[in-house]
């Protein structure tokens, strides 16, 4: 959850976007699959560049707030995601998109089903680490669907622990929001700007719908962001308006889950943690230790672990690759111990990063929620 001083950021292309990962084109024929959503390093690489234009890249009017790649300023991502338009173009309103949590499984007719941590009978094995693996128990085997946003109206459900459903409209397919639309391309030879014979290749960009764009939430920025205006945005550069708007996540009562003793914790940015899937600072006996507080890790749903990557722009070279849990990763934590002010701090400052210049581009972030 964004920081209460953090300010909003509609972010609206006005081309299509070239978003892609880290994958490099190798041979002749290779196909670059576009990020969706991109990581929130292009956001915060966007609103910096612009930022500094504004000021006349003036380093000293900047030093606080930006600082630099070793030592950063105060200016901090605190959410980047999908949003989209809902009101009219003269009093226009805005809402939050989230990709589906790791916890949820939507069939293909439409039921969606909640993983529970069970603790399994003694006789059944498990390579599982913690103590309740989750479980996903519905009446019927079917393939689940995937590529689905929920709405605002899916997140405040699904931050309470009710039922999901496609007649209260709590999701939205990824096909609503954009589509992808291949490109071409030919490799050039290095200093000679002539055609590389055998090089061809494709590349996907991404189409935005209408009213469809990114909200980006800044903290530590001191008044110093655009409101209005173009940025650059993605690869090679294309065009998007950046307008100051009203949006927010649903913020759950800290006070209801610490009277609880548990909760869970959803990735709302990748997560980069010292020890691979397992949350920072966590202990051996399975306890995690975050402002003053402590939980116990239960059990935790969890995608494949991606690779981050990137381009250091004030080095001319590539940043160094990172493993890190996805987005919409779920942590469920009990046998909480501590004052409802840690979980304030953690809903507002994300999870603990060493890396300060990761943890200002936006990553580590989370959104808590009733464990029912």
């Amino acid at each position: 959850m964004p920081a209460s001083s953090s300010t909003a950021l509609f972010i609206e292309p006005l081309d299509v976007l070239i978003l892609r990962g880290n994958k490099l084109f190798a041979d002749a024929g290779s196909h670059g699959e576009a990020l969706m959503p991109p990581w929130p390093s292009v956001a915060a690489g966007a609103l910096r560049s612009r930022m500094l234009i504004d000021a006349g890249i003036d380093p000293a009017a900047f030093a606080a707030v930006l600082g630099s790649v070793a030592q950063p300023g105060s200016f901090r991502i605190a959410h980047f995601g999908l949003a989209r338009r809902t009101g009219k173009d003269e009093d226009p309103l805005f809402e939050a998109l989230l990709p589906l949590p790791a916890d949820v499984s939507v069939d293909e007719h439409d039921h969606a089903t909640a993983l529970k941590p069970t603790r399994l009978h003694a006789a059944l094995a498990s390579s599982h680490p913690l103590p309740l693996p989750p479980t996903l128990q519905q009446a019927a085997a079917g393939k689940p669907k995937t590529g689905l946003w929920l709405t605002t109206a899916g997140i405040t459900a699904w931050q309470r622990g009710e039922a999901l459903s496609a007649a209260k409209q709590h999701w939205i397919a990824a096909s609503e929001l954009w589509s992808l639309d291949s490109r071409l391309g030919i490799a050039l030879e290095a200093g000679r700007n002539t055609v590389a014979d055998g090089q061809l290749y494709t590349s996907e960009a991404v189409a935005l719908k209408p009213g469809v764009g990114f909200v980006a939430h800044v903290a530590g920025a001191d008044g110093l962001t655009p409101q209005g205006g173009l940025l650059r945005f993605g690869g090679d550069g294309h065009a998007a308006s950046v307008k100051a708007c009203a949006v927010s996540l649903p913020r759950a009562d800290t006070r209801v889950l610490a009277s609880a003793r548990r909760f869970r914790l959803l990735l709302t940015s990748p997560g980069i943690f010292p020890a691979g899937w397992r949350l920072p600072s966590m202990q051996a006996d399975g306890r995690w230790h975050f402002h003053g507080a402590s939980a116990r890790l239960a059990s935790a749903a969890l995608p494949r672990l991606e690779t981050l990557s990137g381009w250091d722009v004030a080095h001319h070279q590539p940043k160094p690759a990172l493993r890190a849990v996805p987005t919409g990763s779920v942590y469920w934590l009990d046998d909480f111990q501590g004052d409802p002010a840690a979980l304030d701090a953690l809903a507002g400052e994300g999870l603990p990063l060493d890396d300060r210049s990761r943890r200002a581009e936006g990553f580590n972030n989370c959104l808590l929620a009733a464990w029912r």
